[in-house]
């Protein structure tokens, strides 16, 4: 499995499925021919692992640039999540179906459940499924709560891979890094960098880091991201930034230096709250055209 990710580092799943350690997301993506273009650049750099989400309305932008890229469909690992709308066993399957079409492929290697909301068990029991006929690598969950993962656990026969998280130096989730790594479920940060966070950005023992290495603070912290064993997904429509981020794995942190990142922790949530009751009834009241 290595041999097609040109080296790259791996992680391998609770079901024995490699992905590549670092990605590359396109939330916010929103314009499709940006979108193929960017996805486009980021797999020329060396990326193999896209990930895209059916309410990011750009999936037939990937799908163009996974056509049009010049590298082969089984050497790219595409991830897609399904919409809080279609939470239930007969919509998941639709909504799966839509992604397909969209993305123009036969099979996914990622499908994640975007929220820990509404008949979320129909939908999971849906992917169980689909997982089972092949048209789906692995599938996971994006946003859950220790407590959310319990409920899944007590109530399906699949352990989710993943848990997709917001994760950055300013916040760490530790209690959900262990459950997940206690329960053998990979822990993907999604906005590793904070948003682009200026404190952070700007932080000056990361900035005495980066000048060592002759490196970016964004790259430490990717460095970092990694170094813990999570699986990352950075995002840019910057061609330089887009290099800059791939460009993480000549250079190593020692642990004082790891600890220097994870002593940035501050529990400072930067997004949205899946604890919130307002967050949540919005999302279930929410109706995209996807």
């Amino acid at each position: 499995m290595q041999k097609k990710y040109k080296g790259q580092p791996v992680i391998t799943f609770n079901n024995g499925i490699d992905i590549p350690a670092l990605g590359f997301g396109v939330w916010q993506i929103d314009d499709q021919k940006v979108c193929e273009n960017t996805v486009i650049k980021a797999i020329e750099t060396g990326y193999r692992m896209i990930d895209t989400a059916s309410i990011y309305q750009n999936e037939i932008g990937v799908g163009n640039a996974i056509k049009n890229c010049g590298v082969i469909r089984e050497n790219l690992f595409i991830t897609s999540k399904l919409w809080v709308q279609d939470f239930s066993y007969e919509k998941a399957k639709s909504g799966f179906q839509r992604t397909l079409d969209r993305l123009q492929l036969d099979y996914l290697d990622m499908y994640l459940i975007h929220w820990p909301f509404g008949d979320f068990l129909g939908a999971w029991k849906a992917m169980e499924e689909l997982y089972s006929e092949g048209k789906i690598k692995a599938i996971g969950v994006c946003n859950f709560t220790v407590e959310k993962l319990e409920e899944l656990k007590a109530h399906s026969e699949i352990i989710p891979v993943v848990n997709q998280i917001e994760l950055h130096p300013i916040f760490q989730q530790n209690e959900l890094q262990v459950y997940n790594r206690e329960n053998n479920i990979v822990t993907q940060p999604w906005s590793p960098l904070g948003n682009g966070n200026e404190e952070l950005l700007n932080n000056s023992e990361l900035k005495n880091i980066s000048e060592k290495y002759s490196k970016t603070v964004a790259q430490v912290i990717l460095r970092w991201h990694l170094q813990e064993g999570f699986c990352v997904i950075p995002k840019s429509v910057t061609p330089s930034r887009i290099e800059e981020n791939f460009n993480v794995f000549d250079f190593k942190l020692s642990e004082d230096e790891m600890n220097i990142v994870r002593s940035l922790n501050i529990g400072k949530r930067l997004f949205f709250d899946p604890k919130d009751p307002a967050w949540e009834k919005k999302m279930l009241n929410s109706v995209a055209d996807i």
